[in-house]
């Protein structure tokens, strides 16, 4: 080329064009590259397509084939073309009767660069660990074809290591599905990880991503794979369009570039991959020394005995399109940080309670031109008489908790004038008591529990309590019940939904500093039962009433806690749960309310 034409033309017609070609059964992949001459690199920049099997120009003119011409005119300036035969398959099939290595065992913590996938898919490899940029979560990144596949859907387990490592996958759950991808974008998914702590220092390299940066040609690279191990490479190819065929999803095009051995360092076997390297980060090296920037993430390679190299979803478009970034980012706005219940924390969607008609929606409170007002890992809304929250929900990641101090009470701000502060509580044996406890809110980043622990010395999030029946130190019956959810949820490392608020009794609720106390409160608590695989749920009604009916002369008659169906607590509060189905206590006479005679079965 006499006239140099800019990279970002070249990528920009070479993605336009490719996929015109690449629809042509015999074209497997368009990409930038230095063009080859009797099977040696020149200096002259081609587009260079790849075939699975070279066809003498009379033969494809006669079988009506797409013709690849000797050159492009871009922009004025002719680029030549290349012609090279190579087919491509992904690199989550394995080979048979491979070295066993500790990168194929269960670990914890877990480490890239070891086995994983979805339980459906044999083995692939865990790329690295990132973050959620709005959320600030972190998470794992590999290949859709590892953690999600064609049987696959969000929410389901992923298992560390990959099944074929190991088939007693549900000894070997290491976290849940939370977001993929399969296109131009990349072969992508990303996971949270569960009941196991989690090192970012890829297993080989000692280093951790940090940074993503684009490759260009003639890059040295280095990659940490669950099958070749440490294997390290030259970047041969750019802005590639690679056509895949996936089991169970077909032919689809991938962005990529293409990386093939470094002949100073060449792999022990000659491979510089193999099955069960998907998902593996591919690293820059500068001077000899492994950096700590991606450049992709390597999802396939060449069959057959064509030349041995792999392929690499570029890590810039991947982390783009997954939302995700190398580093924790600061997420202290409220606005990456509130979003407040997930219905979809379960692997079935559970929505928080609705109003059963108009005239209890009329009593909430309307802030901000909305009932519902979002917080970290939790929701609620505010009944306007009585301006106490008519209920909360919030999820509990039992295996992700942090422990962070506790913080003052303070006005909500999204409530300036519909809660009740620090006035009613003063001298005297009631508390404040937590409707969420702040406990079971503080999960996931350091970032992420800090917010969700300060949300929740909102007073909007607080109700009168009596001391004896809220502090668990006491021996009170709230306290006790949130032991009971919280314990189980966090050896469990389970993850579990709550519900829960006052039952408000205008006729019959004492009135205490001007102020109408609650004698009942509700709660509702959900998770996915792992041996019957289905969602369970129980409903409680506490009641304080012995306790306030004398609050000044602290009479202490016993707390009273009270299993009951779904549909007591509608007909009490005015809420329904209409993702929960039929009450779990059905079988009871006429509704009858159940005390428990022991907290041990709250969670069985």
């Amino acid at each position: 080329m006499k006239q140099k034409l800019s990279n970002e033309k070249l990528k920009n017609f070479i993605r336009n064009n490719a996929t015109r070609f690449l629809e042509e059964d015999n074209i497997t992949s368009v990409g930038l590259a230095y063009k080859e001459k009797n099977g040696e690199l020149t200096d002259e920049l081609c587009i260079q397509f790849t075939v699975g099997e070279k066809i003498e120009l009379q033969a494809l003119e006669s079988m009506g084939g797409v013709v690849i011409p000797k050159s492009f005119e871009i922009d004025g300036v002719k680029v030549p073309t290349d012609v090279v035969e190579r087919k491509y398959e992904t690199n989550a099939t394995l080979i048979e009767n491979l070295e066993k290595v500790d990168r194929k065992k269960r670990i914890d913590p877990i480490l890239p660069g070891a086995s994983i996938g979805h339980p459906t898919i044999s083995a692939g490899t865990l790329g690295c660990v990132v973050f959620d940029s709005k959320s600030g979560q972190e998470l794992i990144l590999s290949n859709w074809h590892v953690l999600h596949g064609p049987d696959g859907k969000i929410g389901d387990f992923i298992v560390q290591p990959g099944s074929f490592d190991d088939n007693r996958t549900n000894q070997n759950i290491a976290g849940k599905l939370v977001n993929s991808h399969l296109g131009i974008a990349g072969d992508c998914a990303v996971a949270i990880v569960e009941g196991r702590k989690l090192n970012d220092e890829i297993i080989g390299l000692n280093t951790s991503v940090k940074k993503i940066a684009e490759p260009e040609l003639g890059d040295k690279v280095i990659k940490s794979g669950r099958t070749t191990s440490v294997t390290n490479g030259v970047v041969s190819r750019i802005h590639v369009t690679v056509k895949i065929n996936y089991p169970g999803i077909g032919h689809t095009n991938i962005g990529c570039f293409e990386y093939v051995p470094d002949p100073e360092l060449p792999p022990l076997n000659g491979e510089v991959s193999m099955g069960g390297d998907s998902g593996s980060s591919v690293m820059l090296k500068e001077k000899g020394k492994v950096t700590n920037a991606m450049l992709g993430l390597h999802f396939a390679g060449e069959t057959g005995n064509n030349r041995e190299h792999g392929l690499a979803c570029y890590a810039s478009s991947v982390f783009k399109k997954l939302g995700i970034v190398p580093t924790e980012p600061d997420v202290t706005s409220l606005e990456n940080l509130r979003l407040g219940f997930d219905r979809h924390f379960l692997s079935v969607k559970v929505g928080p309670p609705s109003p059963i008609n108009e005239k209890v929606r009329r009593e909430l409170l309307i802030t901000k031109n909305r009932r519902v007002i979002d917080y970290t890992h939790f929701s609620l809304v505010m009944n306007k008489k009585r301006k106490f929250a008519s209920w909360v929900a919030w999820n509990i990641d039992g295996g992700n908790i942090k422990k962070v101090n506790r913080v003052s009470f303070k006005k909500d701000p999204d409530f300036p004038d519909g809660q009740i502060g620090d006035e009613l509580y003063a001298h005297n044996p009631i508390d404040r008591g937590h409707i969420a406890r702040r406990a079971e809110l503080c999960w996931g980043s350091i970032k992420e529990a800090k917010q969700a622990n300060r949300d929740s010395f909102f007073f909007s999030n607080i109700v009168p309590q009596h001391e004896k029946f809220n502090q668990s130190k006491l021996a009170g019956i709230w306290g006790e019940l949130e032991n009971a959810i919280f314990d189980g949820a966090k050896i469990e490392d389970l993850k579990v939904n709550v519900m829960a608020g006052p039952v408000f009794d205008d006729k019959n609720d004492p009135v205490y500093r001007n102020v109408k106390i609650p004698k009942e409160f509700w709660k509702v608590i959900c998770y996915i039962d792992e041996d019957l695989n289905q969602l369970v749920h129980h409903a409680f009604i506490l009641t304080q009433t012995d306790l306030i009916s004398g609050i000044e002369g602290l009479d202490l008659d016993d707390f009273k806690l009270f299993k009951v169906p779904l549909e007591r607590i509608t007909e009490k509060t005015g809420f329904k749960f209409s993702d929960l189905g039929d009450s779990s206590l059905e079988s009871l006479d006429n509704k009858e309310i159940q005390k428990i005679e022991s907290l041990e079965s709250v969670l069985s």
